[in-house]
């Protein structure tokens, strides 16, 4: 856990009130976004401090992974504010108000400005309001300073969150949430249903061609939970493979994926990961995820491609010229790979001969 949420949850359940503070990076479409947020607590002697719709009824309860969250952005020179008993009218948020909204790629904040929506944590509608939301508790309001990245392939060309701004401070209001789950909570078939999600939503991000980054977070969302499920996936298959008698799995649901098709479906998921940091100019990271993708699915070409495109932007010709030579062997007369393979010779070429009339010049 992150050492500033940590004291900050601390600072909640102890009761105080105060400002906390914590820094992070958040995802928009043109790229990164620094920021820092500036939480105003509440006490818990404080009557308008709640959560709608919570089970437990604990005032230090957060909104989960799922939680349906009422929340309102804003600039803070909006003159615009709710009163306590102006909050109390507010109804709460159902499924039906859940929307999402199509990302802009000149804004950080991907929500009506102004307006209250209701947003369900963790999908990364808004991946700057969520990060507020999931440290804040209903009632609560925070303010977050918002700054392009500048070290970020594609920051120079993020506009402000502002036309008229370039840094700027927005609130957040945290109006009530219904309950949610952490990932240790839910079953395989609810992990198996958000990782699908997480595909499905970067895949369609991917293709509008304007929010590569968002699609990179998506993917990167699926395989951090496929990672859990497949860890309790695990112990019942070597549950049931064993004759003897041992302690069952606690969670009773049945088992969803095989070895072969969690496999798949990560292999897939780093493959697609690759492709959008490919496309952002970080080829390291593209290397490193195809590579994943050739070990757990060593039949996918795409992966191969991948991976073979990679080491050719960071210089590693030899092993772009074994991955695009699989991929031959995968897809004979594949026109992708046979025009890789051409370039690679091509290069090669011109590297030798710029490096022989160097060793022409030191020995002449």
């Amino acid at each position: 856990m992150d050492p500033n949420t940590s004291a900050e949850i601390q600072d909640v359940c102890s009761g105080n009130q105060g400002r906390d503070v914590t820094s992070f990076v958040s995802v928009c479409p043109s790229g990164l976004w620094g920021v820092q947020q500036t939480l105003m607590r509440k006490t818990r002697q404080d009557p308008h401090t709640y959560s709608v719709n919570n089970a437990s009824g604990s005032f230090d309860d957060f909104p989960k992974m799922g939680s349906l969250c009422k929340v309102r952005v804003s600039f803070k020179e909006d003159p615009e504010g709710l009163s306590s008993e102006s909050d109390v009218l507010i109804a709460e948020p159902t499924q039906e108000e859940s929307i999402s909204y199509p990302r802009s790629n000149s804004s950080a904040l991907q929500v009506p400005l102004g307006d209250w929506t209701t947003l369900r944590l963790g999908e990364g509608q808004c991946d700057v309001t969520e990060a507020c939301i999931e440290r804040m508790r209903a009632q609560e309001t925070c303010e977050i300073l918002l700054s392009p990245m500048g070290d970020v392939p594609g920051a120079s060309s993020i506009q402000p969150p502002s036309e008229d701004q370039e840094m700027s401070t927005v609130s957040v209001e945290l109006h009530s949430f219904t309950p949610g789950k952490e990932t240790w909570e839910m079953s395989t078939g609810e992990k198996l249903d958000w990782v699908r999600f997480h595909k499905e939503r970067g895949g369609a991000r991917f293709r509008s061609g304007e929010d590569l980054w968002g699609a990179a977070d998506s993917y990167s969302r699926g395989l951090k939970l496929l990672i859990t499920l497949y860890a309790l996936g695990r112990k019942k298959m070597d549950a049931e493979d064993c004759d003897c008698p041992q302690t069952p799995p606690d969670d009773d649901s049945p088992l969803l994926l095989s070895a072969s098709e969690y496999m798949t479906l990560k292999a897939e998921l780093h493959s697609n990961l690759s492709l959008c940091q490919l496309k952002l100019g970080q080829p390291e990271k593209a290397r490193a995820n195809a590579a994943k993708a050739t070990k757990l699915e060593p039949s996918g070409p795409k992966a191969w491609y991948r991976l073979g495109q990679a080491c050719q932007q960071v210089n590693e010709l030899g092993e772009a010229r074994q991955a695009f030579r699989r991929l031959l062997e995968l897809q004979p007369e594949s026109p992708a790979a046979l025009k890789a393979l051409k370039e690679l010779a091509s290069r090669e070429k011109e590297t030798n001969t710029q490096l022989a009339q160097r060793l022409s010049k030191m020995f002449s």
